[in-house]
């Protein structure tokens, strides 16, 4: 009855380890698992578990035990095991059947020995040779393959000594050995589904940074947001974990949830890849793919050269003074580079266009020039399409500047609001996709983008965000969508796309607006802004708390941390880190 029960015992203790290998998701863990649940099912006295080397020519020491000796290395132990792998072949190819663990990987057969000190076949010098420094005696040894589904020999387990009840070393018998080879393959299985995981891992994550390393080809520095706004957020979560009291104190995140906020980061905005470059990167008010103030001082160097021939026809026509021609000429030459000049510094946006600026410029689109040339030739169907057909044939009388019917950029098929209207955003498409006129484009009141400029930039993060639910997410990553989509919401609701207020957003989400605001003032490589210092940037989003556009309790633990201080250190240049005092700059502070 005893060995009844003692069978039932093991078959009871295999399925339990088999669940719990299978729900183990830990690596070193696992191992751990796999070798002390061997030892335990048979007695054993020690035992080792080697992984094959990824050139598979040597097996790799992954964790050993020995209770006699009090030995415990690799696995969660922290010690490492200071012995190289086991060379699976010699220097000229010979495969090495001396070691009886090489052999059994090579072969992929189980091998039992009752006494290694009676077995020939193996070389077991060393092992002797260890047991005279230790007084150690190494007799019984059971070393079994770990064959994955596909029969292919991924590691092998080694035990030591077993011991019958009364603690004597025995041999490894009949009966235990089939159920050590049945753990042995759960524990393939184990193993070989744990790297599959990890493989899946590795190739999101670098599927993460290919969509990363394209936007970086598009835009170097938006590429380099992509790097630096993840880092700010890990930093300032891993601090809301550290945190003992307040109201941080219970804030907690999981492997899964670590490895959640990884994507999430780097693919927070990944929508940018369907955003033109030369609108995020748009410098002057008539910048398209070029800068067509261009074609604009080609119109008045034009009205310029017919003033001067003006000026030669009434000399020739000799109707008027020389001088009363050469003064109107001077004139109006005069007015010319002085109205070029007004519409030049207009397009740069350097300055407030007040009313009387934009009336000006509609003063200075009336002046015409003749166009002698058809400008229909050499235009792209794209452009054809956005022209009627009736356009009168030249020379033609033409404004200064214009906003023309082709201007007008419609969308290439109808836009699909329902979707917007379905996943809650509060921003919609404009009527058009761009406007190009201009007039339109040069009386901007600010900065350098239009209406329809602006929602194209606002829309990457709709399209982030249709991007990622697009993704087939495991359970583990059902967040990303809305963790990396809330970076531009605001906590009092003014935010986009969805204007959710700060209850309405999940912590992480908040970290990253966070992260997004401090790396975009604090970034040195954009093109079109200087960077800002750390006491600057500070300043600023102390404002936008006060402003209920940051959450205030993660701006307090983003100060207080030191997060800016470990950030700046990092990635910001020498003369952006000036002296700081965080007082004041804490919101609590500031109101006593």
């Amino acid at each position: 009855m005893a060995s009844v029960h003692k069978k039932e015992e093991r078959y009871r203790t295999l399925i339990e380890l088999g669940i719990a290998l299978s729900a183990e998701r830990n690596h070193n863990r696992l191992m751990e698992k796999i070798l002390q649940g061997a030892k335990s099912m048979c007695n054993a006295d020690g035992g080792t578990l080697y992984l094959m080397t990824e050139a598979k020519d040597g097996l790799r020491f992954e964790i050993m035990l020995n209770d006699t000796l009090n030995i415990a290395m690799g696995g969660t132990t922290g010690k490492p095991i200071p012995f190289p792998p086991l060379r699976l072949y010699d220097d000229e190819g010979k495969a090495n059947h001396k070691n009886v663990s090489s052999s059994c990987a090579l072969t992929g057969q189980t091998v039992n020995i009752a006494d290694a000190y009676d077995v020939d076949k193996y070389d077991f010098s060393g092992t002797k040779a260890f047991d005279t420094k230790t007084g150690y005696r190494s007799k019984s040894f059971l070393t079994v393959p770990l064959k994955n589904y596909e029969g292919e020999v991924i590691g092998v387990l080694q035990l030591i000594n077993a011991r019958d009840g009364r603690n004597r070393i025995v041999e490894f018998g009949p009966d235990i050995t089939p159920l050590i080879e049945a753990l042995a393959s759960q524990a393939a299985v184990a193993l070989d589904n744990q790297r599959l995981i990890e493989a899946q891992k590795n190739l999101f994550k670098s599927f993460i940074q290919v969509i990363a390393g394209s936007i970086d080809a598009k835009s170097p520095y938006t590429g380099g947001h992509c790097h630096r706004v993840p880092a700010i957020t890990f930093m300032l979560a891993e601090k809301a974990c550290e945190a003992t009291e307040g109201p941080f104190a219970d804030f907690n995140l999981t492997e899964d949830e670590w490895y959640e906020l990884e994507v999430a980061g780097g693919l927070h905005d990944c929508g940018k890849v369907t955003t033109p470059e030369y609108i995020v990167d748009k410098a002057t008010k008539l910048e398209t793919i070029y800068n067509r103030i261009h074609e604009v001082r080609m119109r008045f160097e034009v009205a310029k050269r017919d003033t001067v021939i003006t000026y030669l026809e009434g000399l020739v026509a000799g109707e008027e003074k020389a001088e009363t021609l050469k003064a109107r000429m001077d004139a109006e030459l005069a007015a010319l580079d002085d109205d070029f000049a007004f519409v030049a510094e207009s397009n740069v946006g350097g300055e407030f266009m007040a009313p009387d600026k934009v009336e000006r410029l509609k003063t200075i689109a009336e002046r015409s020039w003749v166009r002698t040339l058809d400008d229909t030739l050499g235009l792209s169907l794209d452009e054809m399409r956005r022209r009627t057909g009736d356009e009168p044939k030249p020379p033609v009388p033409e404004k200064m500047l214009a906003d023309k019917d082709w201007h007008v950029i419609p969308h290439e098929v109808n836009v699909d609001t329902a979707r917007y209207d379905a996943e809650g955003f509060k921003m919609k498409p404009l009527e058009n996709r761009y406007n190009l006129g201009e007039l339109y484009n040069l009386a901007i009141g600010r900065g350098t983008l239009t209406a329809e400029d602006r929602f194209k930039i606002n829309d990457h993060i709709v399209q982030t965000i249709f991007m990622l639910k697009a993704l087939p997410f495991p359970k583990n990553l059902a967040r990303v969508a809305e963790w990396a989509g809330g970076h531009h919401e605001k906590m009092d609701g003014t935010g986009y796309p969805k204007g959710l207020k700060r209850d309405e957003m999940s912590l992480p989400a908040r970290m990253m607006a966070v992260a997004d605001i401090f790396e975009a003032l604090t970034a040195a490589d954009r093109p079109y802004k200087k960077p800002k210092t750390l006491s600057e940037s500070l300043k600023i989003m102390s404002f936008m708390v006060k402003d209920q556009h940051i959450d205030q309790d993660l701006w307090e633990l983003f100060l207080t941390s030191g997060v800016w201080k470990d950030y700046a250190e990092k990635y910001l240049r020498p003369e952006q880190v000036d002296a700081v005092d965080i007082a004041n700059y804490l919101p609590r502070k500031a109101a006593e």
